[in-house]
């Protein structure tokens, strides 16, 4: 319980000084694309959160791996976390962050897998039609990831909405041994 408490005052805090700065929509989609990167790559996680290797280090690899690819906001404010010990935190922390954010929207978050990137006008009416199918205005955050193969999967809350190749073959796979 004192860790979620934890977790939701980073979250606040970093909402807070986003939300202030004017960078929110940025910084927010940064923030959650590391945490979900974070959450899949546990050596990642092990160098960013052991306690044994000096703090200067740990920021030095998120240097290394974020250069030219966040804003400098982004990188400071995952700098902050891992110098303040919360690495292993930092995957709750952020998806916190992206609550809040939504929940200031007044939208929920629909985290979206697809093979291959989706520009933003196949954003756009994807999140009008995950708003109409769930009677939310939503905000759409794409994870590439092969391993779906063709098609898209949402999920919203504890809602999964599943059109991958991947899901329809492994139901067609299904099928067949019946």
């Amino acid at each position: 319980m004192a860790t979620e408490g934890v977790i939701h005052g980073y979250a606040e805090a970093l909402f807070r000084v986003v939300n202030a700065e004017g960078d929110l929509d940025v910084v927010e989609d940064e923030l959650f694309r590391f945490g979900k990167l974070l959450e899949s790559n546990s050596e990642l996680k092990q160098a960013l959160s052991d306690q044994g290797v000096e703090k200067a280090q740990r920021v030095k690899v998120l240097e290394d791996l974020l250069t030219g690819k966040v804003s400098d906001h982004t990188f400071g404010l995952l700098a902050f976390i891992v110098t303040q010990g919360r690495a292993r935190q930092l995957p709750q922390i952020l998806d916190e962050l992206s609550a809040l954010a939504a929940e200031a929207r007044n939208a929920a978050i629909a985290e979206v897998r697809s093979a291959v990137p989706l520009d933003e006008d196949q954003q756009k009416r994807l999140a009008e039609a995950l708003s109409s199918a769930t009677g939310k205005k939503v905000d759409v955050k794409v994870l590439v990831d092969p391993s779906v193969i063709g098609g898209i999967s949402a999920k919203i809350g504890d809602t999964v909405i599943d059109g991958t190749i991947k899901r329809r073959l492994e139901q067609l796979k299904d099928q067949v041994k019946s």
